[in-house]
């Protein structure tokens, strides 16, 4: 690691380590309990605070916050994903979600699937522990890396147990996090950090300790994901939302080099201003793309219901429309099991919404399923990208 990086500023200090040749790693001081804000990023925090205000009412409103919540959560699972190399499309999610397995060797095509299924696991457990009422604390932490990798990873990943030796970050080491020894420490200060009041804004306070989490760096592997779930469940939990909404990966990995510089910039020059906004950037684009995403999911629940509504079996149709709200991609047994009707029922049910027009066929996959085209097309598209809106998308 580059020693010249690091300024006086530097919010730690550096010390000597024995790698394959000497070398210096960055031990973070606990993080700081008073900030101020720069002036210039108030109307931001107020623009970032009133769209997460915003996209929590809507979810707070819903009947079903499903409908909400699933798509965005599994786009989250692919995003960081992704972010750490990590690649499965949206359908090959669904489709292991379906039938989730284990891996049967290092080199089993379900490894990918296995791992963003993982991540969406992951979130819901999190959440389940903090509404029963839970801390945000170590435990957790380990909790959330245990389902992160369990079933993709050997043994020598350690799935939830905090490392004991020392590993490097980026290409060449760019960036080493603490030696196994001075770990311990650094994990009771990021514990006391999640827990102890403070005047920070909890927002705010959830991206410095996002950093935080980072330059620990406190496993062999998975540390970025675990850290973005961490920041999820910590604004879910401290700005006191109905559910975690709020999602950054996709920005995160659509400006990964600031993202990356951001994170660097705090331990060489204590640059809290500049990551800050970005983070702040990145909750307000997040929270608007995901209210317009839940406003056309509903507008084409409603298209389909109305759809629905015309035919002798809409009373069993209704049902299974919202289900594919949750769940975007149905087999035959699912639904006949789900909905307690024969397999015959089950499949006519299922065309009659292929002839509306609301499902399509898998022509390449035994058993053969069905996928809601429109809606994956809405919960899955990049950020920004409204080309294709609910009536456009291509069948």
């Amino acid at each position: 690691m580059d020693r010249s990086s690091f300024t006086k500023q530097a919010p730690g200090h550096l010390v000597k380590i024995d790698l394959p040749k000497p070398d210096w790693a960055f031990v973070p001081n606990p993080l700081i309990s008073e900030w101020d804000l720069p002036p210039r990023l108030w109307p931001l925090l107020v623009e970032t605070r009133e769209a997460i205000g915003r996209l929590d009412g809507v979810g707070r409103h819903m009947p079903n916050h499903e409908l909400l919540l699933r798509p965005l959560l599994q786009r989250e699972a692919l995003r960081s994903s992704s972010m750490e190399g990590t690649f499965a499309t949206p359908k090959q999610l669904l489709l292991y979600q379906a039938d989730p397995t284990e891996a049967t060797s290092k080199d089993d095509k379900k490894i990918p699937w296995r791992e963003v299924f993982n991540y969406s696991s992951a979130l819901i457990a999190g959440k389940a522990q903090l509404e029963a009422g839970y801390p945000l604390s170590l435990q957790l932490i380990r909790a959330l890396h245990a389902e992160l990798l369990n079933g993709v990873r050997g043994e020598e990943k350690a799935p939830g147990q905090f490392r004991k030796r020392q590993v490097l970050v980026g290409v060449g080491g760019r960036f080493i996090p603490p030696p196994g020894h001075n770990l311990a420490d650094c994990l009771t200060a990021l514990e006391n950090t999640l827990q102890e009041p403070t005047g920070i804004d909890p927002l705010v306070r959830a991206f410095m300790v996002h950093y935080q989490f980072e330059a620990v760096h406190p496993f062999y592997d998975g540390n970025g994901r675990v850290g973005r779930l961490l920041l999820s469940l910590q604004i879910f939990k401290q700005l006191k939302l109905t559910h975690p909404w709020l999602y950054l990966s996709a920005y995160f990995e659509k400006h990964k080099d600031d993202y990356i510089d951001g994170l660097f910039r705090i331990s060489t020059h204590n640059d809290w201003d500049s990551w800050i906004e970005f983070c702040l950037r990145a909750a307000r684009e997040q929270a608007n793309d995901a209210i317009q995403r839940f406003d056309e999911l509903v507008a084409l629940r409603d298209r389909y219901h109305m759809k629905a509504g015309t035919l002798q079996a809409s009373a069993r149709l209704h049902p299974l429309i919202d289900w594919l709200f949750e769940t975007p991609l149905l087999t035959v047994s699912q639904v006949q099991q789900r909905a307690k009707v024969t397999y015959p029922t089950a499949k006519s049910d299922l065309e009659h919404l292929v002839g509306l027009k609301i499902l399509k066929r898998s022509a390449d996959n035994r058993p053969m399923f069905y996928y809601a085209n429109k809606i994956m097309s809405i919960a899955f598209r990049d950020d920004g990208d409204t080309s294709q809106t609910p009536g456009e998308v291509t069948q």
